[in-house]
């Protein structure tokens, strides 16, 4: 079909509310056919999910859902509140331009935090080991903090190390040492463990700097992010923390692949950490390159305790992670906030308020970590950082992320409430 000049191919509000409808009465009626699915979902949605009788394994999960009201609808979304068999939920539905559905996600309709302390109490109920602050980013485009518990204190921040990842190669860029439509050609011996799609794709396909932030953020890639390391170099990403107000970049020297990472915690373990950990630092560059050499460990399952993840782990500090925002805010490259607004994992913050949001997240047994930034409708820029970490015991991942969601929420709520 051609476009003539003028026409508005945007979805309309009905659209993305004609899909909240279908939603609820899909919800009820599970499974659904193929075709049905077909006809309501859209297909890079559709195949992250798992296919369709992934998709209908959710709804019979889920059970039938009634509605409540709707709570906002924009051009291309819709807001719900819906009930379930155990709770109230908020439905968030967004529609593609032929308005089929490319994101949905369901969160607990909660009430509004009143104060940071009802914040603190919750942080508390989350373990020992929390940190966690609420900041914003002034006009002079530095990180604020508004309020913090422990938010200097470093901690392991597993995936969300690859912000630092993302800074390197907009550094790179800027100072035109590579380019974001650059293509590389994947590498098996680059290839690294999921998270992650690229780890499947033959060696010598080529994907471009953009393809693989896109991946390495929203879907944290680790074949992605290997590449990447290896392109701008081990050393540029420890530079890079230094050049965001990282506190103790050297904390993250030398900085690890997610390939050696799996090598030392996947692979002969104990055995293999410790040795890595006996050698003096300026010996475990070396041995970090022999690491990745080797075939990568089998992995059916990730390890069920935390592993050292004092010793072998990324570091950084919610403070340090909001000073990385601002500061990849202030390139103002759009690659880069087209990766961070991929994924929101389901923060579910209503876009007529928070319009533009950026998230990268991390785990392993032991360690949870969940970043955002949030762009107001009115022009302001906020940075919630939760860090949670155990090195005894692993936290429940699900119940741990879901509990910091709603920290999350709240806070940003009680920022923009505070008029900063």
């Amino acid at each position: 079909m051609t476009e003539t000049p003028g026409t508005d191919t945007s979805p309309s509000t009905a659209q993305a509310q004609a899909q909240v409808d279908w939603l609820v009465d899909a919800s009820a009626r599970a499974p659904v056919t193929d075709a049905e699915i077909h006809d309501h979902i859209a297909a890079p949605l559709l195949a992250a999910s798992g296919g369709p009788n992934a998709f209908n394994a959710v709804l019979h999960q889920l059970g039938p859902i009634t509605l409540r009201r709707i709570v906002e609808s924009g051009q291309d979304h819709a807001q719900a509140a819906v009930s379930g068999g155990d709770g109230d939920y908020l439905l968030r539905v967004r529609v593609d331009p032929s308005g089929l559905v490319n994101d949905v996600s369901l969160t607990p309709d909660e009430a509004p935090l009143s104060s940071w302390t009802q914040v603190d109490d919750m942080l508390g109920d989350l373990g020992a080991r929390v940190s966690f602050a609420a900041s914003r980013i002034g006009p002079d485009g530095r990180c604020e903090l508004v309020h913090g518990v422990r938010a200097d204190t470093q901690r392991p921040i597993g995936s969300a190390f690859k912000l630092y990842v993302l800074g390197a190669l907009a550094q790179a860029v800027s100072e035109q040492r590579a380019s974001w439509d650059e293509s590389l050609a994947i590498r098996d011996d680059f290839k690294s463990l999921p998270s992650g799609r690229l780890q499947d794709c033959p060696a010598g396909t080529t994907v471009t700097m953009a393809e693989f932030a896109d991946c390495m953020i929203s879907l944290s890639d680790n074949t992605a992010t290997d590449h990447l390391i290896h392109r701008l170099g081990r050393d540029a990403v420890v530079h890079q923390m230094d050049l965001f107000g990282h506190q103790q970049p050297r904390a993250n020297i030398p900085c690890l692949t997610t390939k050696a990472f799996f090598q030392l915690k996947a692979n002969q373990y104990p055995a293999r950490a410790d040795e890595y950990l006996a050698l003096p630092e300026h010996h475990r560059s070396a041995a970090l390159r022999e690491l990745e050499r080797l075939p990568l460990p089998e992995v059916r399952e990730t390890w069920p305790q935390p592993r050292k993840i004092d010793q072998i782990e990324w570091f950084a500090s919610p403070i340090d992670i909001c000073n990385a925002y601002a500061a990849l805010w202030r390139f103002d490259q759009p690659e880069i906030g087209h990766a961070l607004t991929l994924n929101d994992d389901g923060l579910n913050l209503a876009p007529s308020r928070f319009p533009t949001v950026w998230y990268k997240g991390g785990s392993e047994p032991g360690v949870i970590t969940l970043n955002y930034l949030a762009r107001t409708s009115d022009d302001r820029t906020l940075v919630t950082s939760l860090m949670v970490s155990d090195a005894g015991t692993a936290p429940d991942k699900a119940g741990t992320a879901l509990k910091g969601q709603a920290v999350i929420r709240g806070a940003f709520d009680l920022l923009t409430a505070e008029g900063v």
